[in-house]
């Protein structure tokens, strides 16, 4: 092999990078063991960055532009300085190109269903999706913190730990926005700009940025759906009476006849059924009816003590009262009371209790 072979070989003139996957980040331009030429021309598109590495440190980064690399005080050495190494240069210089654009239409969502507390309807499960977009803020952040050494690093490689941030945040904004589940479809660009503000902090670590997020949908369990779409059926049908008469005038306008008028009728008799057991029916359920009506309890009788020799006897019902006036145990002068009376009183001026005394023969005449 001829030394001009071999010095083509060893020589690069032109670095640049152009990419037509969509999805690829940063790329490594491949230099196949060789050195940089000294006096290279280096292209940097718009939207791209390079970022000179030099033996395994970041020298250096390259915004948008055209550069020679020939000026001493640069990173890069090259072979033709080394001739006495035989161009075998023990110096290593890497160039990665980061792609700067944004990558718009990925996709977040919750994998499993977020709890919060509603102030209408309590606890309820909700998910979410939407969609956002990425971009490196920071070229040489981002080659540190996550591509590292890799070659050719993808937006799926990072896309998963980003969404993974996305829920969590989301989660916790939505708990603390206390934005009922009924409004949160008219505050979902609220919610976007909630979640991307708060989010930067923790993406701007690895060198990116989110400059759009978007809330798509906020969805409901079917069963809560359902019960919504209930509620929601019975509010627009609003007074139970005027719908069932609306109803019947529908049906007689448009069929019209005999049998019309019979469902119109019936429509109408059930309309005021149902009014009237509406009317009837209070908030803790219906009305009883006279001929429901259960009969009062009983009246407790009363009970009574006796006073004698400065002893309580008792309680005794009315009819053992009864009893003892006929025996002579309890006179006119005897002592009574029973709870609500105030006070110790004589069974003759007690109205229920004299009675028991009317009915008594008068004492029998003397003998002889």
């Amino acid at each position: 092999m001829g030394i001009l072979d071999f010095l083509s070989g060893q020589f690069i003139d032109v670095i640049h990078w152009t990419d037509d996957t969509r999805d690829t980040m940063v790329w490594r331009f491949e230099r196949e063991g060789h050195e940089i030429k000294y006096g290279a021309k280096l292209t940097v598109r718009e939207g791209q960055a390079a970022v000179f590495v030099h033996e395994g440190q970041i020298a250096d980064v390259f915004t948008p532009g055209l550069y020679m690399l020939e000026t001493n005080n640069m990173p890069i050495m090259t072979s033709l300085q080394h001739w006495d190494h035989g161009f075998k240069s023990p110096f290593k210089s890497e160039i990665y190109f980061v792609n700067t654009t944004r990558f718009n239409d990925l996709k977040w969502g919750t994998k499993n269903p977020i709890i919060l507390r509603d102030p209408e309807f309590g606890p309820v499960r909700l998910r979410a999706f939407g969609t956002y977009a990425v971009k490196v803020s920071d070229p040489a952040h981002f080659l540190t913190e996550i591509v590292g050494t890799d070659g050719e690093f993808t937006m799926d490689e990072i896309s998963y730990q980003i969404r993974n941030i996305i829920v969590q945040e989301f989660s916790r904004s939505i708990a603390m926005s206390k934005i009922p589940i009924l409004d949160m479809a008219a505050n979902t660009r609220e919610l976007g700009k909630l979640i991307s503000g708060e989010i930067s902090a923790t993406i701007g670590e690895y060198g990116l940025s989110i400059p759009e997020l978007y809330v798509e949908n906020v969805s409901l369990p079917p069963a809560v759906e359902q019960v919504l779409d209930k509620r929601s059926s019975m509010g627009m049908i609003g007074d139970l009476q005027q719908y069932t008469q609306f109803q019947a005038a529908e049906a007689l306008g448009r069929d019209g006849g005999a049998g019309a008028a019979m469902q119109a009728g019936l429509g109408a008799g059930l309309g005021m059924q149902i009014g009237a057991a509406a009317a009837q029916a209070g908030p803790w359920g219906p009305r009883p009816t006279a001929a429901h009506t259960p009969p009062p309890p009983p009246v407790a009788d009363k009970v009574w003590h006796l006073a004698k020799n400065g002893q309580t006897k008792g309680p005794f019902s009315k009819a053992a009262l009864g009893r003892m006036a006929a025996e002579g145990a309890m006179t006119r002068e005897t002592f009574v009371w029973t709870p609500g009376q105030d006070g110790w009183m004589k069974a003759d001026d007690v109205d229920e209790l004299a009675q028991l005394f009317t009915v008594m023969p008068p004492p029998p005449p003397p003998a002889g």
